[in-house]
């Protein structure tokens, strides 16, 4: 698939970008390698390979799931100007 420049005008035109003819050329170029890019890649024979999330198999690294500090929410509400629950209460904002 190739473009000519009126079709890149039209592009330009339909996304409301105002474009001169010397840069409606270099899209036109542009695009163009993008077009042949893919369709070189789109010529590689897949079959039999499967697909992949990554280039490399890696593998993340986790670290054990354990509590690793106090729970101090008594503490932290003890300063609250209201709580019932655990729950921190607020006025209501919106009616």
């Amino acid at each position: 698939m190739s473009l000519d420049l009126e079709q890149v005008q039209r592009i330009a035109r339909l996304a409301r970008i105002e474009i001169s003819p010397e840069e409606a050329a270099t899209a036109r170029d542009q695009l163009n390698g993008i077009f042949g890019l893919i369709e070189t890649m789109q010529a590689v024979d897949t079959t039999g390979i499967a697909p992949m999330s990554h280039a490399v198999d890696v593998v993340q690294r986790l670290r054990a799931d354990v509590v690793t500090e106090q729970n101090r929410r008594d503490a932290f509400q003890a300063v609250a100007p209201e709580t019932e629950a655990g729950l921190y209460l607020v006025p209501k904002v919106i009616e």
